[in-house]
């Protein structure tokens, strides 16, 4: 499939039937610990967007690859306004997002999605199949006040 066509399939399946789901399994504590909610603010309309994703926290950092690059929604989002929100393991954490186009994408995701056993290599399973483009995104976390 074509890239253009492949991203477009996999933003509809997305948009309608997987984000839902997961954005709800997220909401309430019930999904994978290999899943995060992102809440970035829109680019165009300033309001807060949340968007499921897969990744893994390290120490002071969330890492997670997007995996149409620069072309997801919200990426393009990241480079507008890099302050986010994650909610990882049942808590928001306040970051900066950077992205790393010179790291190696696809090695990150392997090792992002080892540690999760099952949960992570069916997702890493997916990822491979649908992504396009994919990109880095480190998010350092804002300390914790005591």
């Amino acid at each position: 499939m074509k890239p253009r066509r492949k991203r477009a399939f996999t933003r509809a399946l997305e948009k309608y039937v997987a984000n839902p789901q997961l954005r709800f399994a997220l909401r309430r504590g019930l999904a994978p610990a290999n899943f995060a909610l992102l809440e970035t603010t829109g680019r165009r309309t300033g309001l807060p967007r949340q968007t499921p994703v897969g990744g893994r926290l390290q120490g002071d950092s969330f890492w997670l690859v997007s995996e149409h690059g620069r072309r997801s929604h919200y990426a393009q989002n990241l480079i507008a306004n890099p302050r986010v929100r994650v909610k990882t393991q049942g808590r928001w954490h306040i970051g900066r997002a950077t992205l790393l186009p010179d790291d190696d994408a696809w090695q990150r995701r392997r090792a992002l999605d080892r540690p999760h056993g099952l949960s992570g290599r069916i997702d890493g399973l997916i990822f491979r199949a649908t992504a396009t483009d994919p990109l880095t995104i480190r998010i350092d976390l804002d300390p914790r006040p005591a």
